[in-house]
């Protein structure tokens, strides 16, 4: 994955345009969702796109723990700004956080060996919608409203018992979903592995809003029209 024609450096700053975060999402995130379209009145780049920047600039650690604060707009001046507590914060010109990100253990900034890592998380992630949220949904006999489906990427940990990989792989481990009324919040887990060796392990976490009882007809119409976005922008 070259990451770098997904975003615009700019001395201490990036950003990103319209084209690039839309590239993104759909070419290496799998991520049909409307809002990453060039032309969407709410546009909104991918979390993942923003995730996969940080950590080609700050390195690999043993443990993270990444939470999203808002939505990033395009054309938005960023930076790292590094808090005294030795967490990293992505903030635009005015100070507003976007993502927070805090490192623990020993940390590797191997680009080939990130970029590696990073793929194949971002592919996993693509998988969300439908594969893993609406088997979700229906255990719990709940879903998203089809007409404004609220599905907010809320924040992911990561725990590697070794940074000396090569082939790194990703693999599913199991998820739930608590739900409160309207709202619900989804965990989905999953295992790093390189081989038949396990490398470490880690978590998404999602949240939900506007959730109504499942309606498997309402459930097929959402993935058909998935599937027809994916179909035109395969």
């Amino acid at each position: 994955m070259h990451l770098e024609q997904y975003f615009t450096p700019s001395q201490a700053e990036f950003s990103f345009t319209r084209n690039q975060a839309c590239s993104f999402a759909k070419q290496i995130a799998n991520d049909f969702n409307p809002i990453h379209d060039e032309d969407a009145t709410r546009f909104c780049v991918p979390g993942d796109l923003l995730f996969a920047v940080a950590l080609s600039k700050l390195g690999l650690s043993e443990k993270m723990d990444i939470r999203f604060s808002d939505m990033v707009s395009d054309g938005v001046n960023l930076h790292f700004e590094h808090a005294s507590d030795g967490h990293v914060d992505i903030q635009d010109e005015a100070g507003k956080n976007y993502l927070y990100i805090k490192s623990e253990g020993k940390k590797n900034l191997d680009a080939d060996m990130i970029s590696k890592l990073t793929e194949v998380y971002v592919a996993f992630s693509g998988k969300t919608f439908p594969h893993l949220l609406v088997p979700l949904w229906e255990a719990n006999e709940v879903m998203v409203n089809p007409a404004r489906p609220l599905v907010i990427y809320e924040s992911m940990h990561l725990e590697l018992d070794t940074l000396d990989f090569h082939n790194p792989t990703l693999e599913y481990a199991h998820s739930s979903l608590e739900v409160n009324g309207k709202r619900g919040n989804a965990c989905i887990r999953f295992n790093f592995k390189e081989g038949n060796d396990t490398l470490g392990h880690g978590e998404k976490r999602i949240v939900l809003s506007g959730l109504k009882p499942y309606d498997q007809k309402a459930i097929d119409g959402l993935i058909e029209f998935y599937n027809e976005r994916k179909s035109i922008f395969a």
